[in-house]
């Protein structure tokens, strides 16, 4: 239990040699944290902002890096990409070295281009759409989530071979994250010999989806599939649960959270849906979500572990570069291990995460199950 701990204090202990070659002399290392603070989706980005504070916390209490205390610069993007530009130019104004975001791949990839241009390292716990790593466009992206071709995979793997299903529909939110995830699960699924009937997007944010439940009915599938976030989940499961369609409804990281199930209420009962792999019995998660509770006086929410151990990353990374330099920096992620609530991880060339990934969950007795 003592492990976290002694890993924040070794990153205050090491770079008051490291920073003796290479790294700014006085003032404040910045760091941001941008995502989804407030609307819909804050239950996404919040506990994020939480993760971002508790081991920035630890580290100052040691005397922060190399006697350099480390100072947050929080944005809300709400998860919109025009929101997004706007918060990442706040943060490249504010002089941040990295920014610990953004949540959603939309919003993500709005802001890239400019933390790229300022050479900013930016670590999202969350944004999963493939591109953002394997398109090589950005080298200042990293992600302690797996990629989007990972996670549909394993859906389609699991509705196929696990489900047995034979014909499917597939819907999507239309945006970068959820059309991503459906295309690749449709890719996968027919592969399998999975008939897709119907494949679809529907407007977020709309009051009724009766238009696109009815075309579910009428194709005659055995599953549906989902690609995007949970307010429109929600709604999609209980109409079609009103509608007598008791068919299995999969969904993806964007539904695997706590609140698709405050909303959907019943209708979220037997809901399965992708998500990060349950690390909470991690001697180091455990201790994570300890300072969380004693702190805000509730469990963390969606991808505080991620946000978390994308913080260790980053302050980790800068100690072994001895500064924070971009191209250092850039390096100590790509070649140094830290240990984080996720278990033991770093970062391959292309900035995705090596040693964790995704499994299946279920919702029983109101609550998320991960399946073995």
């Amino acid at each position: 239990m003592k492990k976290l701990v002694n890993s924040i204090l070794f990153f205050g202990i090491m770079v008051s040699f490291a920073f003796a070659s290479g790294g700014q002399d006085a003032g404040t290392i910045k760091i941001g944290v941008a995502g989804a603070h407030s609307g819909d989706l804050a239950s996404y980005g919040l506990p994020s902002v939480n993760a971002a504070k508790l081991v920035v916390e630890s580290i100052n209490a040691k005397g922060g890096i190399n006697g350099r205390k480390i100072e947050l610069v929080i944005e809300d993007d709400q998860c919109k990409p025009e929101l997004a530009t706007n918060a990442a130019s706040k943060l490249v104004s504010n002089n941040v070295v990295a920014v610990i975001g953004h949540i959603c791949s939309g919003a993500t990839k709005s802001a890239l281009g400019i933390y790229k241009d300022s050479k900013i390292i930016t670590i999202s716990p969350s944004a999963t759409n493939p591109p953002l790593t394997q398109s090589g466009e950005y080298p200042n992206f990293f992600r302690t989530i797996a990629p989007d071709d990972a996670q549909a995979k394993l859906a389609a793997n699991f509705l196929a071979k696990t489900l047995k299903l034979k014909t499917i529909a597939v819907l999507h939110d239309k945006g970068d994250y959820g059309k991503g995830f459906a295309e690749l699960v449709k890719q996968f699924a027919e592969a399998q010999g999975v008939t897709v009937a119907l494949f679809e997007g529907v407007n977020p944010g709309a009051p009724d989806y009766s238009a696109v439940v009815n075309k579910i009915g009428n194709a005659k599938v055995d599953g549906v599939v989902w690609g995007g976030y949970h307010p429109e989940a929600s709604k999609l499961v209980q109409q079609m649960k009103d509608k007598g369609m008791n068919i299995p409804f999969i969904s993806d990281d964007g539904v695997k959270d706590n609140t698709f199930i405050e909303v959907a209420g019943k209708y979220a009962e037997g809901v399965y849906a992708t998500g990060p792999m349950d690390t909470t019995s991690n001697p180091l998660a455990i201790q994570a979500a300890e300072e969380h509770k004693k702190k805000f006086g509730e469990e963390p929410g969606a991808f505080f572990l991620n946000a978390y151990a994308a913080t260790l990353a980053i302050t980790n990374a800068i100690a072994k570069a001895g500064s924070a330099d971009y191209d250092k920096v850039s390096a100590a992620l790509r070649s140094e291990y830290v240990d984080t609530p996720l278990g033991k991880i770093s970062f391959d060339q292309k900035g995705d995460v090596i040693g964790f990934g995704f499994s299946v969950f279920q919702v029983k007795n109101g609550k998320y199950v991960e399946l073995k």
